[in-house]
Order: C-alpha cells, then structure tokens, then sequence
C-alpha cells in the first residue's frame, strides 16, 4: 500500500536515512552484481587532492561524474567505480610545515626527511579518509575499498616505466635555465604551475639611469618592478624601430627613452575603473610630469633605436664581484672567460628583438622602452644572453637570499621590503635612482606557501617535448566538451617549452636518475632492475615505499662503465603522478588483458581552467609516451566554482564553503540539482541564496509526489490492481504520458552526450508542465467520491509518469527518488527492484510521443497564460469572472481543438464565453514607427526623405509586407530602399474595451466591462480563498469536509446565497450555520468592504 506523506520534507534527514538504507542493503555492491561481465564503460577519475576537507568546488566535478556513472549503471554497463587521491607534492608539505610551525627547507632536513615523509603520508591518510565520507554523503557511488593513492608502488613504478622510454629515446636531460623558484619552499615551479598562483600586488618599481660611456652627462632612463635584478644586469635592449627622445632635463642631463612613453599615461584604464588596482596606490605619472616637478625640460631630438644599439653604460652595481667575475657567477661559462667576458664589459645596448611568435620583445607604453636584462634573473633575458654569447649573473640562492660577492646585500631577502627599500636608498644616495613609485601589477607566487617568486637561475631535469607533434596527432581523437577546449590544449602544445620535471623537496615521486662521477646518468625503469643494478643499500630499501629517503641509500653500478651512481635527491613534478593513472590503476604492467578491456577511458571529467597545461597535458603527453595512443575518449571540463557575489572563495576572506557546511544546511541533492543545470561553459556563484531557488523547485517534485501519495493512500489505490483502457484516458492523460515520453528521449540525448546542463532546463519545464497543468487541472479527479474510471485513469497516469520521471532523474537525485522509489514501488509488489538503483533507464516508447496532441495541449496553456498576462495588465485578479475572451490563431486545426477544449480556457482564466477572430487587428492596435538610430546607421544620408516616405505609407501594409516577407521596399526620389524588420519599432496595445496580451503568434483579448453578476461571484471566489486559507492554517488534510459557522452580511451574504451549492462543493462544506460558535480554527476577515467571522470544524 501506498502511504501518506507529510508535504513538509527535510531533505537532510532524508538523504541520512537513504544512506543508511543503501549500507545497510548493499545497494552498491548489488548494482555491481547486476553489471559485472555485461559491456564495460570505462570512467578514469581525476584524483582529489588528500590534503583538506572538500570545499563546495569539489563537489561540481564529483557530482558529474557520479551522475553519469549512475546513469551508465542504469543502462546496464559494467563500471569499474575507482576513486583516485592525489597524495604527493608540495601541496601536503606545505600543510605539514604548518603543523610543525616549519620556516623553511633547512627546518624539514633538521627535523629529518624520514620523520617528515612519514607525517606527510599520515596527513593523505586522514584526509583521503575524511574525504571518502565527504564524497559518501554526496552520494558519490565509488568501490571505496579500492580507490587509487598516486604515492601507491604501483603509480611511481610506471611513472619509472615511462621515464625509462623517455630516456632511451634521449629526451631527458638536466639543464640550467632561469626559473620560478620559491625561497620558502625552496623549489622551482615549472611553467604549468607559475599561472595558478598570480596575485595583484603593488611593487616598488624605480625609474634608474644607467651612465652612458664616453658620453658626459648622457643617461638611458631604464624603468624596473624588482630592483633587485639591477645587481645582475648584464645588457639594455631597445626596439630598433622606435623612436627615441633626447631629453635634456633642468640639470642639463641628457635621457634617452621612448619617445611615446612621455606623455603615456600609464595603467589610466586600471586606475580610473579601479579594476587591477590597489586600494591607497597613487594614480602614476607620466615620465613628462616626473620631469616637469624636477625643473622641467626640453626635447632637443629624437633617434631610432638602431642608433642607439652598441652603445656601452656603466652597471648600477658594477662594484660588486659578481659583475667582475670572468665567465659569469655563481656558473661559469669557460668559453666567456677565456675571451675575458665579465657583466662590466658587457654592458651595451642591443636589439630586443622578436619572440617566436614574431612579437618584438621591447615595446613603448609602460616602462621607457628601454629593458634592462638579466640573464641570469629573467627567463626572456636568459634566452636572449644565451642567443647573443653573454654572461649570466645569478645572485640568489635556494632561500632567495643574495650570494657571497654581492656586497652589502649578502644575506639579505631578495622579496623583503626591507631589502627593496635598502637597494632603492643606495641607488638614490649613488645618484643612479631617478624617480620610485608604487606600482601595482599581476605577479607570480607560490600558488600554495603564497610566498612571491624570483626567477633564479638553477639546474634541473627536464624532458625534451620536440616530440609534441606526437601528442597534437592524438589530441585529435578526443572529444572535447566544449569543443574549444581542443583549441586551447593544442595552443599551449603549440607554445610550450621543455617539461621541468625535478623538484628540491623531499615528499613525492623520488625520480629514477642516478649520476655517475664522469658526469654521466642513468634512468632505471623498474624495481626489478633496480635490484638488479644495487650494489648497495637495497637491504635497507627493500619493503619500504620508493620514496626519500629510504630510495636514496640505494647505490647502482652502471652496466657499461661500472662506475657507482648515486640517485639526485631531487622529486618529480606531481602532474606526472596524476597523468600516469590510464596505466598505472588499469594493471598495465601486470594484466594487459584488464588494460585492453579498460583503456582507453571513455570518459574524464575536470575543471578546465589550468588543466590544459596541468592534468590534461600531463595525460596526453604520458600516453604518447607509452603506446602514441589517447587515453581517453571524451573530456569534459568546467569552470569555476565562486561565491553568489561572483568573488574566488578564499579562507582569508571568510567566503569559503565548506562541503560539510552546505550539505547540512541545504541538502546534497539541492547542491547536485546546482551543479547539474549550471552551464559547464560559465563560473557557478554557489551560496545560500541560489540553493533557496534550487530547493523551491525540488519541493515542487516533492509536493506532486506528496498529492499523489496522499490521495492513493486514502483511496487504497494499487496499481498492480488498476485495470485502465486507452479509451479511458483524457486528452490531458495522454499529452502527460506523450510529454513523459519525450522527457526520456531529452534526457538520453542529453546524457549520451554528457551535458546534463541542457537537460535540466527541459525537466524543470516538465515539471511546470506536470505540477502546474496536469495536477491542477485534474485535481478533481483526485477528490470526487465516485471511483470511477475517469478517477483510476487519473491515478494510472499519475502513478506512471511520476514512476517513470523519477527514474529519469534518479542519477541526478539518487536521494529523493529512492525515498520517492520506496513509496510507490516497493511499497506496491515485490517484483520491483530493492532500489530506484538497480533498475534500468526507462526506455523511449516513440509511438507515445504524439507531438501534434503536445502542440494543442500547449498552444491551449499558452493561450491561459496569455490570459493570466492580459488580465494582470488590467489588475483583474483571476477571482473576478470576466464575459468574454477572444483570441486569435492562423491554424485551423489549432482553433478546432482550442474551441472543442473550451471548458479548460474558461475554467482557467474564468471567463464566461470564449470565441475565435479571423483577426488580432480586432484586438489589438499596432503603431509602426521608424527605428531611426538602425535606420541612420545604414541610410543616414536618405533619412529625411525616409521618415516622408513612411509617414505617407500606411501601417497595416508594412506589418503585412513583414510578417510576409520580412522587409519593406520604399522609392524615394533619388532610389529605392529596402528596409529589414529591424528597421521598424512596433508599438502595440488593446483595442477599447479589452485586455490583450500576443506572442509567438497567438493573439487574446478579454474584455474588461464588469456586470453586477460577475461582480457577485467574483465575491464568493474571495470567499472561498479565504475558507481554503484557514483549512491549510487548521492543518486540515486536504480531504477533510468540515462545517461552517458564522453568518454573511450585506453584499457577502448576497452572493454567498446566490451561488451557494458551487461554495459548498469548492470548500468541502456538509453543513452551513448561520451563528458564529467557538470551533476548532476561527478567523475575521474584510471581503468587499463587510467584515465576516467565521469558524470551522472538520466533519
């Protein structure tokens, strides 16, 4: 039997309740059962970082995924369900550090790299564990016995595997560059990882004149926002092209800048719309201004840049050693020092030239157009020097502190304040400084200690990519959704450089290179070989995890030269953990056959921003490696989850949302309805506010269930026991059912192509459809006494649709359809499946799908809405009965049915006659007047004669001319114009005496004149809302019949008796007494100016 159901639902006790249930029973497993050995589908999980509890942006990847695992499930396929955690990396050190109050690098090795690894690999314990239970309660359904750790054997001995084929094809290889680097973590960040952590920050950028060799007070204006690169410059490049000013300043000196940096005004955009800029910075001067505070000046010449190159300066810092060290410092170029090079006698002006994309490199606006350079701390400026033979200067160590031979700055922090200020004093005090200002600008930081970057110049191992027309060739065998997403993954493809792949930490993959005293390495691919090659410390190394430092103890005798190798202590990239799992968690290494059956993936799922460069590349570029073969099928990618302002959640700004929070305060099922209709292309602003509109809509569902439910429990329905014949079916029955039908043919177009997104839009319109038309059109059906078989058609199709839509919906609600599920089929035989779970995706019947019935049953709601508009227009409340509606359509067969359907349209919009007219003119009038501001964009020269001309045409004929065929041809007397609809602006509004609305072709019109009869029930309407108030604030069930008390006055009590019968039957009324009494539920209330109190029991 089918029980009531209380229509106040409590999404989170409910959803608690259905885990319990799925646990208890198994569900899972069972839907395993169900599946295992039939037609596998093949879903490879981006693993979550195990580091913090989940936020709400976890949930929106999490939420697809699920969604189309349930619904895979549901069509039968057979899944694998594996969870992946991503365990390795800076992120879990920094946390760690946190914890343990470190500083720095030197904090960890004193502590002791055992200790630290092993604290690190208990934090991915505990939060792989709370984050399991996180993603449980989402109902995230995943084999959580057997989810994926990227620190596992398995994950680093592939990642071995595939470094071993790199380095027999001679594509790894340890270089210097100049790179990110962070002085807090003490490591450098590769070109995948500087874009993640950006911050708007204001430096102090300084204007620095640089003395121009045998040139007496002649000076290039250089113009910097990190100062402390000054000590290592090297070179100034120009633009050859540009123009450049010869500036004589008040003093008499004489500058040399661009010539368009002058008057330029500098971030004017930023400042002015206050985006970009920082709160308490000044707006910037012009180098024009800085030079009119100090006297003024005078342009006495300008020079292209060509001019200009070959010109030799004086260094800002050239007392320090590290300029006069020959070959360059801290790495000494030994061809530079035998020609006597040193960063003194390099200086010299040169030409910039063009990146790869043939974009000069110094450009005028910001700046002087002039660019200092130092290779050895730019990574521009390192390949220009390496290109034209110069030497490097590199003054920081791993903390960022300045090196020996950097004078007085040794020791000091490059980053600091401090520092910055010093440099700024000792320039201005050696009359180098010319102007200092606070700039603000987009700086990179260590996207997890948020630390800020230098660029420092170290060695490191790298993988040579002049192999990446190999993955470009399988990027082409993916679908990307959205389909740009290929164009972006082939742009950074395109514009990569070499993969940095080592790191100077200590927790993660411990990379297989091991060097040998005569400079050369070796990459070993395997455990076994690494057994093989031990010469020593595979004792101590044998049984633990192959990471430092126990890895580190393992000696090797190199197979053709016998030398002993040590392994660099260096770790690698953490993107080569992840990019790793098509192979490592489908057993490539031990059971092909499962690979073979798994691989490639059908489907991954990831935010798209970053991971172009990040997951994705890394997967791609690891699969070429391994068999030139994509790892998958299709990609879907999204885009950010921020707070409903719009703003990036932050733990600093308090704007973050916790998971946990918003599944206790909201519902998880309200939080996956958000994820799975927001528009994968755009952010989500997720907040409170939105999931209140989300919940409204859900308990839409509910309350259709609920009216269902209530009526079937207290009429005993049993669907296993209804008997209903087609014939008894109502035209409203079967456009539900055909509507039904069509919602499964949506939602599996939608599914197979995984945008979910489209498919919610069509559902919440089925919804309105079912909840606002169907139910409450047939509702009395439900009520009347009689069980008839109009009233079991009504509970046959209702029980059907509602059975069937819930399915349709259950992988995006698993928790409200199996409460739904448990109800109406469980509760009503046995032969149904234990859970909404284990059934299968409802099938499209297309002979059901009657689209001509759909078209009548919608042009007929249309038109009731149309009416609802018009009588809004007129502040006629739908209460107050009107005459007459007439309206208008162009097809006959829509008028036939609309007429024979009458009784609905004059029910819904309470009217009393309803009649078609063979034109909208009748209702409405129709101004056209010319859009002048389209009109004089394309003819403004004719536009007089044009507004003659339509002021002499008639109206009616233009409309005519385009609803035919859309333009309007004019003769002037000097041509002919044709005019489009664009052209026009038609002005509408109702004819006398009616009310109008028009759209998409149909045209109503209600007339307005109000009868002293339709004022009269009108009245009782009023009435009987407020009867119906105090039933619902009484908690009366819907079914009760009660007894009034009370007597009707006046114009109420007129009306009250004229349509007596109609107000007993509407209010489920047994008996009228005319004497107020104290009853169960009492209320006083103004109908028509006549106060009436009233009492009501129920029967």
């Amino acid at each position: 039997m089918i029980k009531k159901v209380n229509p106040q639902v409590d999404f989170i006790k409910l959803e608690n309740t259905i885990l319990n249930f799925w646990e208890k029973n198994d569900i899972f497993k069972k839907r395993v059962a169900l599946n295992q050995g039939k037609k596998p589908w093949s879903f490879i999980d981006g693993p979550i970082t195990a580091n913090n509890p989940m936020g709400v942006h976890h949930a929106w990847g999490r939420t697809i995924k699920d969604i189309m695992n349930r619904y895979k499930a549901m069509q039968g396929f057979d899944l694998r369900y594996q969870n992946g955690f991503d365990c390795q990396g800076l992120w879990v050190e920094v946390e760690v550090e946190k914890e343990l109050g470190f500083k720095s690098k030197k904090d960890v090795e004193e502590y002791g790299i055992e200790k630290f690894v092993n604290l690190c690999k208990d934090r991915v314990r505990k939060y792989s564990a709370i984050q399991t239970e996180q993603s449980k309660r989402l109902g995230y359904w995943m084999d959580w016995d057997n989810s994926y750790f990227t620190m596992s054997d398995e994950n680093n001995y592939t990642i071995w595997a595939m470094l071993k084929k790199l380095f027999e094809d001679g594509k790894i290889y340890r270089g210097t560059d100049v790179v990110p680097w962070s002085g807090k973590s003490g490591t450098s960040y590769s070109q995948m990882e500087i874009i993640e952590g950006r911050k708007l920050v204001a430096h102090e950028a300084v204007f620095v004149r640089f003395p121009l060799v045998d040139r007496d007070q002649e000076y290039l204006l250089i113009w910097t926002t990190t100062p402390w690169t000054l000590t290592s410059n090297v070179i100034a490049a120009v633009n050859v092209s540009l123009d450049y000013v010869k500036l004589r300043a008040a003093d008499g000196s004489l500058y040399y800048f661009a010539k368009e940096n002058l008057e330029f005004q500098r971030l004017e955009k930023q400042f002015k719309e206050k985006k970009q800029w920082i709160d308490g910075v000044p707006k910037l001067k012009t180098i024009a201004q800085i030079f009119k505070e100090r006297g003024g000046y005078e342009v006495e010449g300008v020079v292209k840049g060509a001019e200009l190159v070959g010109w030799k300066y004086i260094g800002p810092f050239d007392d320090f050693k590290a300029q006069q060290e020959l070959g360059g410092y801290p790495f000494t170029n030994e061809e530079l020092k035998a020609q006597g090079m040193n960063g003194v006698n390099c200086h010299q002006v040169i030409d910039g030239g063009k990146d790869n994309l043939g974009n000069d490199i110094v450009v005028a606006g910001e700046g002087t157009g002039i660019v200092h350079m130092a290779p050895g701390c730019g990574d521009i400026d390192y390949q220009i020097g390496k290109k034209m033979g110069f030497i490097n200067i590199a003054p920081l160590d791993s903390e960022a502190n300045f090196m020996d031979k950097f004078g007085w700055l040794t020791g000091l922090n490059a980053t600091k304040k401090s520092t910055v200020e010093k440099i700024t004093t000792d320039l201005k005090k050696r009359n180098f400084l010319f102007y200092s200002e606070q700039y603000p600008h987009i700086y990179p930081h260590c996207w997890r200690s948020g630390d800020e970057l230098v660029f420092r110049m170290v060695e490191e191992w790298y993988i040579n990519m002049d192999w990446r027309d190999r993955i470009k060739k399988i990027v082409g065998d993916i679908e990307w959704i959205p389909e740009w997403g290929q164009d972006r993954e082939l742009e950074w493809l395109d514009n990569m450089g070499d993969w940095m792949i080592s790191k100077k930490r200590f927790w993660g993959l411990a990379l297989p290179i091991w060097e040998f005293e005569d400079g050369s390495f070796y990459v070993v691919g395997s455990k076994e070989e690494l057994e093989e090659l031990a010469v020593e410390g595979w004792e101590d190394f044998d049984g633990k995890s192959p990471h430092r430092p126990w890895i580190d103890k393992v000696k090797i005798k190199h197979a053709d030269t016998g030398l002993i190798g040590t392994r660099i202590l260096d770790v690698g990239n953490p993107w080569l953990d992840a990019g790793i799992v098509p192979y490592s968690t489908l057993h490539y290494n031990d059971d092909r056959t499962y690979w073979d059956k798994w691989f490639p993936g059908d489907f991954v799922v990831e935010s798209f921003p970053g991971q172009f460069r990040n997951w994705f590349y890394s997967l791609l570029a690891l699969s070429t490696v391994m068999e030139d073969r994509a790892p998958f099928k299709t990609l879907l990618g999204h885009a950010l989850v921020k707070d409903e302002t719009g703003r990036e959640m932050h733990k600093s700004w308090g704007n973050t949302i916790w998971f946990d929070d918003a599944a206790e305060e909201i519902g998880v099922d309200v939080m996956r309805w958000m994820y799975a209709n927001q528009n994968i292309e755009n952010n989500l602003l997720f907040g409170y506010g939105p999931a209140n509109e989300v919940r409204r809509k859900l308990i839409t569902l509910w309350n259709v269930y609920s009216f269902f439910a209530t009526y079937a429990a207290v009429d005993g329905f049993s669907p296993s026991k209804s008997n209903v014949n087609k014939g008894d079916l109502t035209i409203l029955d079967r456009w539900i059912l055909a509507k039904t039908n069509l919602l499964i043919q949506q939602a599996v177009a939608a599914f197979d192509v995984y945008r979910i997104d489209k498919f919610i839009r069509q559902f919440e319109q089925y919804l309105d459809d079912l909840s606002n038309w169907y139910i409450r059109r047939s509702r009395r059906r439900f009520w009347k006494s009689e069980d008839d078989a109009d009233k079991q058609a009504a509970y046959h199709t209702l029980y059907h649709v509602l059975l069937t839509s819930i399915k349709i919906i259950a992988p995006i609600l698993p928790f409200m359809t199996e409460e739904i599920y448990q109800n109406l089929a469980r509760n009503t035989g046995k032969s149904s499946q234990e859970s909404i779970h284990l059934s299968d995706y409802p099938k499209i019947d297309k002979a059901e799908i009657d689209l001509k019935l759909i078209q009548r049953v919608d042009t007929l709601r249309k038109i009731v809405e149309l009416g609802r508009s018009a009588r809004n227009k007129a502040e006629l409340k739908i209460r107050q009965p009107l005459a007459e509606l007439c309206f208008h359509l162009d097809d006959n067969e829509l008028v036939k049915f609309i007429l024979d359907q009458k009784s609905i349209v004059l029910d819904e919009l309470n009217v009393k006659i309803i009649k078609w007219v063979d034109n909208s003119n009748i209702l409405i009038e129709r101004e056209v007047k010319p859009n002048l501001p389209v009109i004089g964009k394309e003819h403004g020269q004719y536009l007089p004669d044009i507004k003659e001309a339509l002021v002499a045409m008639d109206g009616n004929k233009i409309l005519r001319d385009l609803n035919t065929t859309g333009e309007v041809t004019l003769k002037l007397q000097a041509d002919t114009l044709v005019l489009t609809r664009d052209a026009f602006l038609v002005v509408t509004s109702s004819k006398q005496g009616f009310t109008t609305e028009s759209d998409g072709g149909i045209t109503v019109g209600l007339t307005t004149e109000l009868t002293d009869q339709l004022v009269q029930e009108g009245v009782v309407r009023d009435v009987i809302r407020l009867v119906q108030i105090m039933r619902k604030n009484a908690n009366f069930a819907v079914e009760d019949r009660i007894n009034i008390y009370g007597s009707f006055d006046g114009t109420v009590g007129e009306a009250v008796r004229a349509y007596k019968d109609y107000f007993m039957n509407e209010t489920l009324t047994i008996n009228m007494v005319g004497e107020f009494k104290p009853s169960e539920y009492e209320d006083t209330f103004k109908v028509a100016g006549v106060e009436v109190r009233l009492g009501i029991d129920r029967v």
